[in-house]
């Protein structure tokens, strides 16, 4: 069975191990002892015993160093000569949706439009009339041929009940008719910038729509109760628990901070939150005074999140040459470019960290001018700007992260799924600066890795083992996609660890086991 130990302080608490302001020695509340730990530090110190005090690391090293400091009331845990590692650090997660997903119906892993249609008809027959079916997380890159899904598909079994379904990657959805007539979305009904609303031969709405064409539905769609939301949290917390995901760093937690920070007044939270909000939103934070990770232990803000495209399966992500299986197509900016530029500059200058979405290699290169300016402009700061996903970048590119002290926050996940199909998007020489996370490293990037929850699994094992093999699910590459990207197995945690903990200025509580540091840790081997 996996074990996590997981032990929270809301407060720094400074301690010392040798004895109290009484004269007292002082014991610790849990000591772990034959243990295989790896610290994570910079040095990968690997020690067999460690002790905490007050949720926090108070005493590392052999089982004699903190022998003494076990009392009568002092937990002891003998590991049997497990690993240990620090907790898992999701960079990159929508947490609610996350929760929530757990309760949808689940279309991931459908492998036929069949068996697609099938699990939707299952799952509206258990609903009311009228509720609507979301989430989803279907990917028709499953099936064969890989067309895209249509309401034409599923109208039949859904005529009572709205269905907004999202790909995935969240970057494209399928509506049903009724859907449709809900949100009133006709034949006349126009396409918007950053997005696309895809057409029959007619001229009609099939049902799928991209990126900023999926808000015309925004309005009808039912807000969750604040019931719900607290469910959605629970459920992704205990989930994330159960993983050994200690901190997560929710990129779509907008007015959600509050359902967390209930959860922490009950003590119910599980996971460390650092929760970001649009890029859009800036100014409401800058006047309330919130600069980039403010908060405590459990939950904290300042982060913002914005987008420079959409995604490859998709084919929304912007490229600088069109998609190889459409040729007429570059992709899409997922936002007036200037105008995030502009909010970038005022984000940034406001003391805020901003993180922006960027998969194709154009919105790459963009993003990284466009911090590369607002640095120059605003002047140096330790500001630790991020690009989310940088999945696909040019040759030249790759070392501005480095230079530039950009983290490259990733989710090794998509390798091994994406590898299935993107070779069909993608000639040979620009899949060479697919998820670079050898050539990233090797040019001094900070790696901070990621789940995409719901978009991918939670585990943050299996984003290890994507790194590491690059083994794509369809087994068609077992030596590895693109195999001269692999990492070994210790800078993968070490990029769920640290690296995600120094992706929100967090790397001198936790990311590693030392001395003064949060005690967030997992042993499931």
């Amino acid at each position: 069975m996996k074990k996590i130990a997981h032990l929270f302080t809301a407060a720094v608490v400074s301690c010392s191990i040798a004895s109290s302001a009484m004269g007292q020695t002082v014991t610790a509340d849990l000591v772990v002892t034959n243990a295989n730990i790896r610290t994570m530090d910079a040095k990968r110190t690997v020690v067999r015993s460690l002790a905490v005090l007050n949720g926090k690391i108070v005493a590392v090293g052999s089982d004699a160093d903190t022998k003494t400091l076990i009392g009568a009331k002092t937990r002891v845990i003998d590991a049997g000569g497990k690993t240990i590692i620090p907790g898992f650090n999701d960079a990159h997660v929508h947490f609610m949706e996350t929760g929530s997903q757990l309760s949808s119906v689940d279309l991931r892993d459908a492998k036929t439009p069949a068996e697609f249609v099938e699990r939707i008809k299952t799952f509206a027959a258990k609903l009311p009339k009228g509720r609507w079916i979301l989430g989803g997380k279907w990917d028709h890159e499953n099936w064969t041929p890989n067309a895209l899904p249509t309401a034409a598909l599923i109208d039949a079994v859904t005529p009572d009940n709205p269905v907004f379904i999202d790909r995935l990657d969240g970057h494209m959805a399928l509506a049903n008719s009724l859907a449709m007539k809900n949100a009133g979305v006709t034949k006349d009904t126009k396409d918007v910038d950053g997005g696309m609303i895809v057409r029959d031969s007619s001229g009609n709405p099939t049902g799928v729509f991209k990126d900023a064409a999926m808000n015309y539905f925004g309005s009808v769609i039912p807000a969750p109760s604040w019931e719900q939301r607290m469910e959605s949290a629970m459920a992704a917390t205990e989930h994330a628990a159960s993983l050994g995901v200690t901190s997560v760093q929710d990129m779509s937690a907008g007015t959600d901070v509050g359902v967390y920070q209930e959860l922490v007044r009950q003590g119910k939270l599980k996971t460390r939150v650092y929760g970001c909000s649009t890029l859009a939103d800036y100014k409401r934070w800058e006047n309330t005074g919130v600069r980039y990770a403010f908060g405590n232990a459990m939950l904290r803000v300042g982060c913002l999140k914005g987008y420079a495209d959409g995604s490859l399966g998709s084919t929304t992500a912007w490229l600088f040459e069109p998609y190889l299986d459409d040729p007429k197509s570059t992709g899409l900016a997922g936002e007036d470019i200037p105008k995030t530029a502009e909010l970038v500059l005022g984000a940034d200058k406001a003391g805020l960290q901003v993180n922006i979405h960027a998969i194709g290699d154009k919105a790459n290169a963009t993003i990284l001018d466009i911090y590369e300016q607002t640095a120059k402009t605003n002047g140096p700061r330790d500001r630790r700007f991020r690009i989310e996903h940088a999945q696909h970048l040019r040759q030249q590119d790759i070392s501005r992260f480095g230079s530039l002290k950009v983290v490259a926050s990733m989710q090794p996940f998509h390798i091994i799924d994406d590898g299935r199909w993107a070779w069909k998007r993608l000639d040979e020489k620009r899949l060479k600066g697919t998820y670079a996370f050898r050539t990233l490293l090797d040019t001094s990037a900070v790696l901070a890795f990621g789940s995409d929850s719901p978009v991918a699994p939670l585990n943050p094992l299996f984003g290890v083992y994507g790194a590491v093999t690059r083994r794509t699910l369809d087994d068609k590459n077992p030596n590895g996609w693109i195999p001269e990207q692999k990492i070994s197995v210790d800078e993968a945690v070490r990029a769920f660890t640290y690296g995600s903990a120094y992706g929100e200025f967090q790397e001198q509580w936790k990311g590693t086991l030392e001395i003064g540091k949060l005690a967030d840790f997992y042993y499931p081997f």
